[in-house]
């Protein structure tokens, strides 16, 4: 009997071993299709800008990411300016499209399932070890046709995101992320196409199609000064 327990032990230890050196393999691949890990260290600071497609309507959008300091999303309808900032310590909205009078301030709980936008890399496996993740292996599985590596990561805060990696390419080309909004989970997608290499040496998907539209980037600006400020409700600064 002891035999066979250390013999079952044994096998579970090799398929857990296996396991890590297969995410550890993907995930290697991975970054080295994203630029590597070496461009992605020099960067700073990332503004994407472009526009999402709101019921057939497009609307200028604009990301700004300044490194462990803030996230600033700007969004214009109608004329009227809307955005989004994410600190390390305090988050607003402003959507007067939403009836928004002035800028409210974050939910705690939404503010730290949100911490992860303050990294120029909205994908959880760049230095995803520095960043406090946990990543297992899924095996395969397809994506509307193509055969992709599946592996979930798992942040410090507990939020789980399934990423599936084309297995050609190694490219993301989806996330489903788990979170939570006033004490109910939710889980949204994301697509990821039309990879680009900057000058930079880094790869960025120029086009994202989500559960709130789909966004095409124009343009990539990288390491530019970021004043500050724009991590500041607008009517703050004034």
């Amino acid at each position: 009997m002891k035999k066979s327990i250390a013999t079952f032990c044994l096998f579970l230890i090799g398929i857990l071993a296996a396991q890590a050196q297969t995410a550890d393999e993907v995930i290697r691949k991975h970054i080295a299709a994203a630029g590597g890990m070496d461009s992605w260290k020099n960067i700073i600071s990332m503004k994407r800008t472009g526009s999402i497609n709101l019921g057939g309507k497009e609307v200028p959008v604009a990301f700004t990411v300044l490194k462990g300091k803030g996230c600033r999303m700007d969004m214009t309808i109608g004329g009227m300016a809307n955005y989004m900032i994410i600190t390390p310590t305090k988050g607003w909205t402003y959507f007067p499209i939403q009836g928004q009078q002035k800028a409210e301030a974050l939910p705690d709980e939404q503010l730290k399932e949100q911490q992860d936008q303050l990294e120029v890399a909205d994908d959880p496996l760049i230095d995803y070890e520095a960043r406090g993740y946990k990543v297992a292996y899924l095996g395969k599985d397809d994506v509307e046709g193509t055969e992709c590596f599946k592996l979930k990561a798992t942040s410090r805060e507990g939020k789980e995101t399934t990423l599936y990696l084309d297995v050609t390419t190694c490219n993301l080309i989806r996330a489903v992320e788990k979170s939570k909004a006033n004490g109910k989970e939710q889980e949204s997608t994301t697509n990821y196409s039309n990879f680009q290499k900057l000058p930079e040496g880094i790869v960025v998907a120029m086009s994202q199609d989500g559960d709130d539209g789909a966004i095409t980037f124009k343009s990539v600006d990288i390491n530019k000064p970021v004043d500050e400020h724009i991590f500041s409700p607008d009517e703050v600064k004034k």
